[in-house]
């Protein structure tokens, strides 16, 4: 590769970094001139890379909306995170996306180096999805560990925050990873419980793999088996709402991962708990299926905050 053509790469990968930068500032991290900056943003625009340059003190250079999308430079993480989501597009997780997902998909695999295809595999192949797509923001390197122990059986140790704050160490046998939408849980033997457990992702800290390896143990259901662990956690509030819908329409329309769907008439009751009614409020409110409050009055109450505070955002 020339330099010329590398330093191009390197200047449209820091442009896709920030929103605005300065001349000087690109001509330092790149050690150019100024003069050789403006010639390699006229390089990028002639590839279609939409840059555009704002005079003056306040202006710079920003890589801006245009056309068509032209070709993106993907670091390693980014490209292993597009990857795994397509791959949950693709297969059927987002409706209507999976064409469209498996034609981007197979670009994406064509280009994508061995070891980054290899670690999206280790993560699909370690997944199960309850309810809806995977939504919930995750460390990706915290994932990728907990997708190798449980496609190579090795153990797992981490730091885990308990519901209460209280913080202990944990050594584990994982075996399957499960995407709920809004958070991801692992479910693991537990050496020191000596029993399953199942762990959310957002919790741990400092987790590493261990070079022990252990034996396949026969274990229940991942999914059922966190799906219950939702269900049974402790919570403050026990909601029951009626949706005018039929249960297959409300599935589609509401990927619920914690609570019952249970057909009243032509409607639909959901029954769900949570620690908080704010999230329910916004989930149901953003679906657009009519509903009626069963209970408790205190979702009455959260529903009309909301829907105070969108009212006076609307008339703003």
């Amino acid at each position: 590769m020339s330099q010329t053509t590398e330093r191009v790469l390197r200047l449209l990968a820091l442009l896709q970094t920030r929103p605005q930068w300065t001349g000087n500032e690109l001509a330092e991290r790149l050690g150019v001139t100024g003069r050789c900056i403006r010639r390699d943003v006229e390089r990028l625009r002639e590839l279609g890379y939409p840059v555009s340059a704002v005079q003056g003190a306040g202006g710079g250079y920003q890589l801006v909306a245009g056309k068509a999308i032209p070709p993106l430079l993907l670091d390693d993480d980014e490209a292993v995170a597009m990857a795994v989501a397509l791959r949950f597009a693709a297969a059927g997780t987002l409706a209507g996306a999976s064409e469209s997902a498996l034609r981007a998909l197979s670009k994406l695999d064509k280009v994508m180096p061995p070891r980054l295809r290899a670690e999206v595999r280790a993560i699909q192949e370690a997944t199960d999805v309850l309810g809806g797509p995977p939504q919930a923001e995750v460390d990706g390197e915290v994932l990728m560990v907990l997708a190798r122990c449980c496609r190579d059986l090795t153990r797992a140790r981490f730091s885990y925050q308990a519901r209460d704050g209280a913080e202990t160490e944990r050594t584990v046998e994982p075996v399957r990873l499960v995407a709920t939408g809004r958070r991801w849980y692992l479910m693991a033997w537990d050496l020191d419980r000596d029993d399953w457990r199942t762990f959310r992702l957002d919790r741990m800290s400092t987790v590493t793999a261990s070079t022990f390896r252990f034996r396949f143990r026969e274990h229940p259901d991942p999914v059922e088996y966190i799906r219950r662990s939702i269900r049974s956690s402790p919570t403050e509030f026990r909601v029951r709402v009626r949706l005018l819908a039929t249960i297959d329409e409300v599935q589609q329309r509401i990927p619920w991962t914690g609570g019952t769907l249970t057909k009243s008439g032509s409607a639909t009751v959901l029954e769900f708990t949570a620690g908080t009614l704010d999230w329910p409020a916004m989930h149901l409110a953003r679906v657009g299926i009519p509903f009626e409050v069963l209970e408790p009055a205190e979702f009455r109450e959260t529903l009309r905050a909301l829907g105070d505070r969108l009212a006076a955002a609307a008339a703003s």
